[in-house]
């Protein structure tokens, strides 16, 4: 990866500074969450989005269930959100086990709801280790689904990319290939599934620009609580753990206060070194718990706005 000189100038500083004391808070920020089983799940998503609100964040998102197994669920929490919150709201949207008549029901039903940002994914398949077969009268990928819904609405559309390729997609060239097809059909930006080590990011950046892919890649971050459900989530995804994490969370288990301090401290220098590196927005895997997120972004120098004000005050 070449660097420009600015990003040469913030990389010796990284090193040279303190790491966080300093910076300018000139990162934006989006949020994930998943659509809550229970009332208390549901309580500490409301909480985490409170938490979460006063950092003007771009949009949150709410995930869909593998084969739309949370459809209601998610259309309630985006729903709530645009209504009782001045955040942006984006909904998941994906093709599995529906066809195309029951898909743009649910964007229309989104659009009258107020949602205008769509993340459009061509979706889990409802068994695990199982493969996705397009239904004939569906959408049979992400790039169709994205057609489908700029034919629908003129929605914001956000779209996965895979910094180390997509465990269906063979080898780079097909799933750069993918990922073009979703924005040539009119996809806004990508978000990225998470990843542990910068240089991941950096060289997926650079392959990329070299496809001639102008489009906003945003990094996708996973901050760390829970290493053995890390190793689970990480196999379908295609995504390495590296041998330092297993280290540092080694015989924590039974220590979630030190587990907590350890997580914020691998995604905070992920963060940092990736604002090293030129980035500029993050996109955080909340699992519905605010604590991390608002600390990596502390550090980061996001703090409560005049804008973040705003927000409250159309929210009250």
């Amino acid at each position: 990866m070449t660097l420009s000189r600015a990003q040469m100038t913030e990389a010796a500083r990284a090193l040279s500074a303190p790491l966080y004391a300093d910076l300018p808070g000139d990162v934006a920020v989006s949020f994930e969450f998943f659509p809550p089983k229970t009332e208390a799940m549901e309580k500490t998503l409301w909480e985490s989005v409170e938490t979460l609100t006063p950092l003007a964040p771009r949009f949150v998102s709410v995930t869909y269930g593998a084969g739309g197994s949370t459809r209601e669920r998610t259309h309630s929490t985006v729903a709530r959100i645009a209504r009782e919150t001045a955040i942006p709201a984006a909904a998941h949207l994906t093709c599995v086990n529906a066809n195309r008549d029951d898909i743009d029901a649910i964007a229309d039903a989104y659009w009258q709801a107020g949602v205008r940002h769509i993340v459009a994914l061509r979706g889990d398949p409802p068994e695990k280790g199982g493969r996705f077969e397009p239904r004939a009268d569906g959408y049979a990928s992400a790039a169709e689904l994205v057609a489908g819904l700029k034919r629908l609405h003129d929605f914001e559309i956000s779209v996965s990319a895979y910094p180390e390729v997509h465990p269906e997609a063979g080898n780079l060239t097909t799933d750069l290939d993918a990922f073009k097809a979703k924005l040539d059909a009119g996809a806004t930006r990508a978000i990225t599934q998470f990843f542990f080590e910068p240089d991941t990011f950096f060289r997926f950046r650079d392959q990329v620009a070299a496809a001639g892919i102008a489009a906003e890649v945003v990094p996708g971050i996973l901050p760390v609580s829970n290493f053995a459900q890390l190793q689970r989530m990480a196999v379908p995804c295609g995504t390495d753990v590296p041998g330092w994490m297993a280290h540092l969370f080694a015989g924590l288990d039974d220590k979630p206060a030190a587990r907590q301090l350890v997580a914020a401290s691998v995604a905070a220098e992920l963060c940092r070194r990736l604002y090293a590196g030129g980035v500029r927005h993050f996109h955080f895997y909340t699992l519905n718990r605010a604590e991390l997120a608002y600390a990596i972004c502390h550090m980061l120098g996001v703090r409560p706005t005049v804008a973040a004000a705003v927000i409250r005050e159309r929210a009250a």
